[in-house]
């Protein structure tokens, strides 16, 4: 299907986007790589007057380090951040949560920050994300404002940025030295996923010092495994300990039923991959 016909801007410079989507109204639409947009906007699901394409702002791409963070910009491509060495060093969960991705080409294509602000519950970044306490830097008329990562994911595809605002950047903390893994399971490659969990540990000697897990489509955002990190933090990393650990996954949690499975599939799910997820992190 062709889409409805639109009006389509390019603008070079993130405050010129921000003038257009303001004087464009509601029914703008914002584009970063396309991967989700493009085929809503084929099948009709979305018809914008508007459409402002930020391919040109070469400032909302590349990765950079600022103190104890690092400031992902919302333009990189899935595909450098997977290869960036400053992702890879202090924030390996983002980097092998991205490897999972649909596929090379959408890799290349598609956008970090597009995939954030997009707010699927069944995407890869969004826990990760989540788990890792990141801020979410957003632009509008009235200048930046940053928005926590548990305020950010609001509702299904909904997030805390008002229709005139855009992601700029993404401000990840150092967890330099931590451990890391993400298990994901799909019923065929590079689909979404049914169940996915993002794993971070960082170890004193034998033991657990802190813990943060982030659950993917177990309920309608990301959502952090709590029970998980407590009955974590301070044990030896047994199989004992973290299957019972594991135990408390999906508490606090709300999983749909659709075509891949019913909540308690996912219930299950969540456990046994908490625990691949932990065990994964530690014999990496």
């Amino acid at each position: 299907m062709i889409p409805a016909a639109f009006d389509y801007q390019a603008p070079t410079t993130l405050d010129d986007a921000v003038r257009i989507l303001a004087d464009a109204g509601e029914d703008a639409k914002v584009i970063a790589g396309g991967q989700s947009l493009l085929p809503v906007l084929r099948m009709r699901l979305a018809a914008p007057t508007v459409l402002i394409d930020l391919s040109r702002c070469a400032e909302l791409r590349g990765v950079r380090e600022d103190g104890g963070s690092l400031v992902i910009g919302a333009m990189t491509t899935h595909y450098d951040v997977q290869g960036d060495h400053l992702v890879r060093e202090h924030a390996a969960l983002l980097a092998m949560a991205t490897d999972t991705v649909a596929d090379p080409q959408v890799r290349h294509r598609g956008t970090f920050g597009g995939s954030l602000a997009h707010a699927d519950p069944a995407g890869d970044l969004l826990a990760p994300a989540l788990a890792l306490d990141c801020e979410f830097v957003v632009a509008g008329m009235d200048g930046r404002r940053t928005v926590a990562a548990n305020e950010f994911f609001v509702d299904y595809f909904t997030t805390a940025m008002a229709w005139n605002e855009i992601l700029c950047e993404v401000r990840v903390p150092k967890y330099t030295g931590w451990l890391a893994h993400y298990e994901k399971f799909n019923r065929v490659a590079q689909a979404w996923s049914i169940v996915g969990v993002a794993a971070a540990l960082r170890v004193d000697g034998s033991r657990i010092a802190e813990a943060r897990v982030g659950l993917t489509n177990m309920a309608s955002v990301p959502v952090r495994a709590r029970g998980v990190e407590d009955a974590l933090v301070g044990e030896e990393a047994t199989p004992e300990s973290i299957r019972a650990a594991a135990e408390h996954a999906a508490e606090g949690t709300s999983p749909t039923a659709d075509g891949d499975g019913d909540a308690e599939y996912r219930t299950q799910l969540a456990k046994v991959l908490t625990g691949r997820a932990v065990t994964a992190a530690m014999t990496a």
